[in-house]
């Protein structure tokens, strides 16, 4: 697809993230509320003030959160954007109207842009799975017996998803060292981040339903940061998966790119091992052709992308993930948010994870001089990610965390001593 020229000048840039093209949802806050916005070159478009003025169709801007307008369906959601996409097309006749709903986004604050209802996270990318079977399994054993037939994933906790710019403080928890007999209470040393695109659920569910179905359900995406305590998730994942090492942190990217959007940079999810069962089986390319890049700044300013990879690495697609998420029966809900798992490609400069960068601790990454193999305090984290058209490109925006000192523990929590 070509560039689709608009009367706002900074969003015909071939390298901006948010041209006429992509159009994504966000909630932002100008000091008086939150209120829901569209992203559109190096602005952003009031819709609650849009509604407000019969410019567009009812449709739930008004509150703080997308969720009304995600709850409004698929036909409401297709005559939103194609209203938003003749307003601001290259010679609409709206233009002296719609300069009072239009801010600056670099004068802005982002907010979370929906309210999370429950979260799940997978486990579906096949080169992460196997790097981090290998490491702790040996390579003969990387892969689970289950995980080739399924995706597997953990409900997660929906209360800690935050947005991006959010401080993230350095978990406590129970880490059991090599050699000891019994754990200790302590700040995680083996912080992490996970480089995921977040699937955004935007129709709820009853029942079993299909892998088409389950696409036609998914609002649009984020990037997400999943962060990982490793040592704490070492002592504490037999026998049911990550608990409290999961817990502490969720950043996701301001802006929901749609579904919609992301349609013409479709890609085919790989040639299976083994046959999926007919509840799995896709009917038209699940995945999207997503470059992602990890940046890694320390706090004395050393900088250097640790990651660069795709989405299309994935072994599972998101309406994959939900079709096998609601196939107990389970009911989906507006504003589940569902993490894709670790997206790793296949060199070692295509890893998502430090745990896969630095392999477990034993290959350090040299920053300037510094050898560093997890996450320090005052590291920030920076996720980006998009995809290409002809003249254009489709972004997400900034997901960035910085990593806080944990906080110091209540003397009722400390060892007695003698």
């Amino acid at each position: 697809m070509s560039l689709l020229r608009s009367w706002i000048e900074s969003a015909n840039a071939p390298e901006g993230d948010f041209p006429l093209n992509n159009l994504p949802y966000g909630v932002f806050d100008d000091g008086r509320g939150a209120r829901c916005g569209v992203a559109i070159g190096d602005l952003v478009l009031d819709l609650g003030a849009m509604e407000a003025m019969s410019m567009l169709p009812a449709a739930g801007f008004q509150g703080s959160a997308l969720n009304a307008f995600m709850e409004a369906g698929p036909g409401v959601w297709f005559r939103v954007r194609n209203t938003l996409t003749g307003l601001l097309s290259e010679g609409a006749g709206a233009q002296d109207q719609m300069r009072d709903p239009l801010y600056r986004r670099d004068a802005v604050a982002m907010r979370l842009p929906f309210r999370v209802t429950e979260y799940t996270d997978f486990y579906a990318g096949r080169h992460h799975a196997t790097n981090v079977g290998t490491m702790f399994r040996g390579a003969d054993k990387a892969l689970p017996e289950n995980w080739l037939s399924l995706p597997i994933g953990y409900n997660g906790r929906a209360s800690s998803v935050v947005v991006s710019g959010t401080p993230v403080t350095r978990p406590w928890g129970q880490v059991k060292g090599e050699g000891f007999d019994l754990p200790v209470f302590q700040p995680s040393h083996r912080f992490d981040f996970e480089l995921e695109l977040g699937a955004v659920v935007g129709r709820p569910s009853s029942g079993m339903i299909s892998v088409a179905d389950a696409d036609e359900m998914i609002f649009g995406y984020v990037l997400l940061n999943d962060w990982s305590a490793r040592d704490i998730q070492a002592w504490e994942y037999q026998p049911l998966g990550p608990f409290q090492s999961k817990a502490a942190a969720t950043t996701i990217s301001p802006w929901i790119v749609t579904r919609s959007a992301l349609e013409p940079f479709r890609a085919k999810t790989p040639t299976r091992d083994r046959p999926l069962l007919p509840y799995l089986r896709e009917t038209k390319p699940g995945l999207y052709d997503i470059d992602l890049e990890v940046k890694l700044a320390t706090q004395d300013g050393a900088e250097r992308t640790v990651t660069r990879t795709n989405y299309r690495e994935m072994y599972y697609s998101a309406a994959q993930q939900l079709a096998h998420h609601a196939s107990s029966g389970c009911p989906m809900r507006v504003g589940d948010l569902l993490g894709s798992g670790t997206i790793s490609g296949a060199d070692s400069d295509s890893r998502g994870s430090m745990l896969e960068l630095s392999w477990g601790g034993k290959e350090p990454l040299d920053f300037d001089g510094q050898a560093r193999t997890f996450l320090e305090d005052g590291d920030t984290v920076t996720f980006n990610g998009h995809t290409k058209g002809r003249g254009h490109r489709v972004g997400f925006g900034d997901c960035t965390g910085t990593v806080r000192p944990a906080v110091p523990l209540p003397d009722w929590a400390k060892e007695e001593t003698t």
